[in-house]
């Protein structure tokens, strides 16, 4: 079997085309559809002159269409590249100059920009819009329903393993930038992944094919239910790509933004097996939303639930406990970003969740800033390293490259900058990313660690923690934080009672209360908000 996305969903499709393979709202499309409509946009790419290794932006919400155009870039052997929804002009011509982007694919709403840039952007030869109800703004777009209307299906085609798969970074540590897979290496990935999971994923991937059959007759596919964005490695590899790799369904919902109530809403409508989320951003609204259900007695049915996967921020232990009182399933909390997975925590009643305290991946190591591989039980602190898949680089950044993926002891490593303590257990305890770091008279202090005991107060609903100048110290502790409605706390009570989890140079000099702790989409912190709120105290 040829090792690429597109070739491993066009088998996929000829086994099982009237099993679904996406659903959004009330838009269903059958594994035949999903390949044929592909078929149709990559003829439309390949028209435009894209091929081999040519990039291609997804600029669009959570739908159907994204993962459609997606395979689409894939089936002409292109490079997907993900654009974050809320860019605008300068962060859009930015990411589409860096990637070498030749076509751009957009819902109708982002029309408004996309004509503002065009003018920027001569290299780009195929623009190409997705209806969403709103008025089209740009006429030199191609229209995504008119090509499925005139076009024929692009022929099959053989293609390269070796073909790089991107995903851009969020840009946490400066600008975006894409990380590099092969496409072929980042497959066995996935589907170590599964197996990690406990799916049954044949030794052989040629044998997939049979696995297929088997699964088909038994009925037993996934139903992936995405609550965070596609546009981010959470949502795309965890709630997407899994799942279709092994013929199951993907499911989104179309409204931006996330709404806990629609998501159990559908998970009890359509029978949902897996969620996919990202940290107690989405978590604790879930959370809420099961509580107000029961108490009105009006419960939803999740009994078809058997997994929540989270990755890329906390998610606390209080939050996993609520959610298994409603019901037992498996909490998987992976730790990993886009350039390699660390580690996981698996929570069910009858293995309570510890937060922020993960199993480690084979191949892991943890690396003092002075060179030493740290063993369990060290009082050491140091940086995560991943070896297995670690990326071929960041795309035209040969720098940062060298700064993140290093070669130790005859091993390739991937260093994405966290930071962590080796338990005697074996397991280690995640302090977070060395660039968020507060030095505090010559103390290290992590926000993360901060945010986790500040949020184990019944009064608090989300927190945030950064370093802000302070004469004496260098950098002092302050806590941006939200209420969960309802409760009040004074300030002084919040700061006595956190003293009982974290020792007293880590606890924050101030908690500033905000009606809101703005984050990102994805659910991952926005520092450079919570700074600008803490050094305007």
């Amino acid at each position: 079997m040829n090792l690429d996305f597109a070739s491993v969903w066009e088998m996929i499709s000829d086994i099982i085309p009237d099993n679904d393979a996406l659903i959004c709202g009330e838009d269903v499309v059958s594994w035949k559809q999903y390949d044929e409509r592909s078929s149709k946009i990559a003829t439309a790419l390949s028209n435009a002159g894209l091929s081999h290794n040519s990039k291609a932006g997804l600029y669009l919400n959570n739908s159907n269409e994204y993962l459609i155009c997606q395979n689409a870039i894939f089936k002409v052997g292109g490079v997907p590249i993900n654009v974050n929804y809320r860019y605008v002009e300068e962060e859009l011509i930015y990411i589409l100059e860096n990637s070498d982007s030749e076509a751009i694919f957009y819902h109708s709403c982002y029309g408004e920009r996309i004509k503002k840039i065009e003018k920027h952007l001569p290299n780009i030869k195929a623009w190409i819009e997705i209806p969403d109800n709103t008025e089209s703004q740009f006429s030199k777009s191609l229209k995504y329903d008119d090509l499925l209307n005139d076009l024929k299906p692009m022929e099959r085609i053989i293609r390269d393993p070796e073909t790089v798969y991107m995903l851009y970074t969020g840009g946490t540590t400066g600008m975006p930038k894409g990380v590099m897979y092969k496409q072929g290496e980042f497959l066995v990935y996935l589907f170590r992944t599964l197996k990690a999971m406990g799916y049954d994923v044949p030794e052989d991937l040629d044998n997939l094919e049979e696995r297929i059959i088997s699964q088909n007759q038994s009925g037993e596919f996934i139903k992936s239910l995405v609550g965070c964005p596609l546009m981010h490695g959470t949502g795309m590899w965890l709630g997407a790509f899994l799942p279709l790799n092994l013929g199951g369904t993907v499911i989104t919902t179309p409204n931006l933004g996330f709404d806990a109530n629609q998501l159990w809403a559908q998970v009890e409508d359509k029978n949902v097996t897996n969620v996919v989320i990202v940290g107690d951003a989405f978590a604790k609204p879930m959370l809420d939303a099961l509580d107000i259900a029961k108490s009105v007695g009006k419960p939803f049915d999740i009994s078809s639930l058997k997994t929540i996967i989270s990755s890329g921020v906390m998610w606390s232990e209080g939050v996993k406990n609520g959610l298994l009182e409603h019901h037992d399933m498996q909490l998987m909390d992976t730790m990993g970003s886009t350039e390699g997975g660390m580690g996981s925590s698996v929570s069910t009643r009858d293995n309570p969740p510890k937060t922020a305290k993960f199993s480690i991946n084979p191949g892991v190591i943890i690396l003092t800033d002075d060179g030493e591989i740290l063993e369990p039980g060290s009082e050491k602190i140091g940086l995560i390293g991943t070896s297995g898949l670690v990326p071929i680089g960041y795309y035209k950044d040969e720098a940062k490259s060298a700064k993140t993926f290093k070669e130790i002891n005859g091993t390739r490593y991937s260093f994405p900058g966290d930071y962590a303590q080796f338990q005697p257990d074996g397991t280690i305890t995640l302090l977070g990313r060395g660039s968020n770091c507060i030095n505090s008279a010559g103390e290290k202090i992590y926000p993360e660690e901060v945010e986790e005991a500040i949020k184990r107060n019944d009064e608090i609903f989300d927190c945030l923690v950064v370093g802000i100048p302070d004469e004496k110290f260098g950098q002092k502790v302050i806590a941006v934080a939200s209420l969960i409605e309802g409760k009040d706390v004074s300030e002084s009570k919040l700061i006595d009672s956190t003293r009982e989890f974290i020792a007293g140079y880590k606890l924050p000099k101030k908690i500033i209360i905000v009606e809101h702790v703005q984050r990102a989409p994805n659910g991952k912190a926005d520092y450079k908000w919570a700074n600008e709120i803490a050094n305007k105290v």
